[in-house]
């Protein structure tokens, strides 16, 4: 999962030996020299190139809230995005982003305008922002830096926590484990709380090792409010609770099928 940080460092100019206010700039490493006018424009145009970098503050390396969807080109994040506290993310006008707050358990959904990621809500300049309060753990989930990738972003993984996750939603969204290529790729959860008949779900092979696999979207039947299960795959497992007033999204028949928040019901393997 990445964190964007909203604004690469700069440099602007490091010389030794600079006279501000004289015609000629000197540096004593060689001979290049630099007229008054030169100077002028060579800071002019720095400083042009700083302004759009500044103009998006560069958020800390703690994520805040998760994209939950977006749509549009100019937003440049994605889907299970996590962002940061000062990031912004320009939309256009009818460009939609849901966000979900980690802590406070917001839930946004935000079309067109500058949106500012805060603490524990959105500042949203020139659009428009409808805002619930979801259930979540609110803040439980630990997340972890990992190393940068080649573009300086950060990603970020979740934690061996202390304590087990709880799941506000009877189907869960998945992220898978890493997987070797000839591991089996069944999904199976067993109820620890007590007897229960053990279910199992094939993962299509397209899916990605790191990716999402929504069971909202497949025909299996809600867990069981108030259950102790431990998921497995490939090798992997996790426990987790549902909770005993978990909602179940309404799948079949011709009814449309129900979407519910991603952030309660987000069910994390272990990385590694």
């Amino acid at each position: 999962m990445i964190v964007r940080n909203a604004a690469p460092q700069m440099n602007l100019f490091r010389t030794r030996g600079t006279n501000l206010q004289g015609a000629v700039v000197s540096q004593s490493e060689g001979s290049l020299m630099f007229g008054g006018v030169a100077w002028a424009a060579a800071l002019a145009a720095g400083l042009i190139a700083a302004t759009g970098a500044w103009a998006k503050a560069r958020p800390p390396l703690v994520p805040i809230a998760l994209v939950e969807d977006v749509s549009g080109t100019t937003a440049d994040v994605e889907f299970m995005d996590y962002v940061g506290t000062g990031q912004v993310i320009t939309l256009a006008p009818k460009d939609v982003l849901v966000l979900s707050y980690l802590k406070s358990c917001a839930h946004e959904t935000i079309t067109g305008g500058t949106v500012r990621v805060g603490a524990d809500k959105s500042e949203v300049e020139g659009g428009k922002v409808v805002r619930t309060r979801v259930a979540c753990d609110g803040g439980k989930m630990r997340l972890a830096s990992q190393t940068a990738n080649a573009s300086g972003a950060s990603s970020f993984r979740l934690q061996s926590a202390p304590v087990e996750p709880v799941l506000y939603a009877a189907q869960p969204m998945i992220q898978l484990p890493k997987l070797a290529a000839d591991a089996n790729r069944t999904l199976t959860f067993e109820r620890l709380d007590k007897p229960a008949p053990r279910v199992e779900v094939a993962v299509a092979g397209d899916i990605a090792a790191g990716g999402y696999f929504d069971l909202a979207t497949t025909d299996m039947k809600p867990l069981t409010r108030g259950g102790v299960y431990r998921a497995s795959i490939g090798g992997s497992n996790v426990t987790f609770r549902v909770d005993a007033k978990a909602k179940a999204a309404k799948t079949g028949g011709k009814a449309k099928p129900q979407k519910l928040p991603v952030l309660g019901r987000l069910l994390r393997f272990p990385q590694g």
